[in-house]
């Protein structure tokens, strides 16, 4: 089957969070795809799997190619998302629909739930003799998929997070206090650990970095700000959503009941763990100016805030998958970012397959968190540097004192 040429329609779909490089995978694939001849028509589904269950399709081979580059610097899904697990019941209706409109070439972009939507109707596909390629290109702003060195939307998030806390350490400096910041992060905290990148000069915050790679605990969480508190009269805190504790359970989770259809609780939709947080601090640091904010859904969609490489390369993963999809070697899989060997900075987009990316997520490694638990390393530095790009540059009066008349 696989030596065949398959001739056949082409169906798009975006699933899970919004990255503000989405559309480029987006617009990758549509126009490579228009290279193809073997794929006829190109078709999207609004909102995911839910748009093919309801045949809510649009047919974007009728998009001009203008159109499509201005909708590519565009933040957030442009076909709508969802957050959707198949069921046994879904998989029969797909198919339907995939016959209806003779989709033989199946791309979905999203992260690793969307690559195990992709596994299963692939997996159901093979079961039903339906012969069609499927193929999930990679994004989450996460950074947790295994197989890659990192993800599209990744970047740009990480570029938000290092600007913000730029900014909120200038404002905590000019008037100080523990500031406390919850960034997203199930279960990976590449994406607090960005804010790390915010750092210019020694006393710059974010002082203190909390992942979910390590047990968090209260009294250590104190103790760590009174620490820097007591050095630096101020205190700016980088957290993930994801904390937990030692048994793995998040602290967000005990007080948010909401959960997807993944069985994902909804962390990022309440500011519960940072008025947690700031109210153990006030009450047992004893320190009055204290404030919490949690990012939530800014870091996703944030217009204007781009990583220069992030960009690139989601337009790359688009344009491999159809490559992979249309050649005559694989059936399946998902595209993968890999890192060049090299000090300087170089990727390659290859082919993986999907069950090595489903459902399961990565996390930091060891040597780029720091021992205390408590910060990241410089290793941790040199990797995400080159993903974020070019930052602010940050300034300070000399403040030459004046002597007194």
């Amino acid at each position: 089957m696989a030596n065949e040429k398959l001739v056949g329609n082409m169906l798009i779909a975006q699933s899970g969070g919004p990255t503000v490089v989405i559309n480029q995978s987006l617009v990758g694939a549509v126009l490579e795809a228009k290279k193809h001849s073997a794929i006829k028509k190109i078709y999207g589904s609004r909102h995911g799997l839910k748009g093919i269950l309801e045949e809510n399709l649009c047919d974007l081979g009728k998009e001009t190619n203008a159109n499509l580059e201005l909708v590519a610097g565009t933040p957030s899904s442009a076909l709508g998302s969802v957050r959707k697990k198949p069921t046994p019941e879904d998989c029969v209706k797909v198919f339907q629909v995939l016959r209806k409109y003779n989709i033989r070439y199946f791309f979905y972009i999203g992260g690793n739930d969307s690559a195990e939507t992709t596994h299963i109707i692939n997996e159901e596909a093979q079961k039903a003799g339906y012969v069609m390629k499927c193929f999930h290109i990679c994004k989450t702003i996460d950074n947790d998929l295994r197989e890659n060195d990192h993800t599209p939307g990744f970047g740009s998030a990480a570029k938000f997070v290092a600007q913000a806390f730029m900014g909120d350490n200038l404002d905590n400096r000019a008037l100080p206090g523990v500031k406390i910041n919850v960034i997203m992060g199930r279960h990976a905290g590449f994406l607090t650990a960005a804010a790390a990148l915010a750092r210019v000069y020694p006393d710059d915050g974010p002082h203190l970095i909390y992942l979910p790679e390590r047990p968090f605990t209260l009294e250590k969480f104190v103790a760590d700000v009174q620490a820097v508190y007591a050095k630096y009269k101020r205190c700016v805190v980088a957290v993930s959503e994801g904390i937990s504790d030692d048994q793995g359970t998040a602290i967000a989770a005990k007080f948010i009941k909401e959960v997807d259809s993944h069985g994902n609780v909804q962390l990022s939709g309440s500011g519960a763990l940072g008025d947690l947080l700031a109210k153990e601090i006030k009450e047992k640091a004893a320190i009055s100016r204290v404030r919490a904010d949690t990012f939530g859904y800014l870091q996703r969609s944030f217009a204007g805030v781009v990583s220069v490489n992030d960009a690139k390369e989601a337009r790359q993963a688009g344009v491999a998958a159809v490559k992979f999809a249309t050649g005559n070697q694989f059936n399946s899989g998902s595209t993968a970012i890999k890192r060049k060997p090299g000090k300087k900075y170089a990727v390659t987009i290859e082919r993986t397959e999907l069950r090595n990316v489903a459902k399961e997520t990565r996390h930091m490694p060891d040597e780029f968190i720091t021992k205390a638990g408590n910060d990241v390393t410089p290793a941790f530095i040199a990797y995400a540097k080159p993903i974020v790009g070019d930052l602010p540059k940050i300034g300070r009066l000399k403040a030459v004192p004046v002597t007194k008349a």
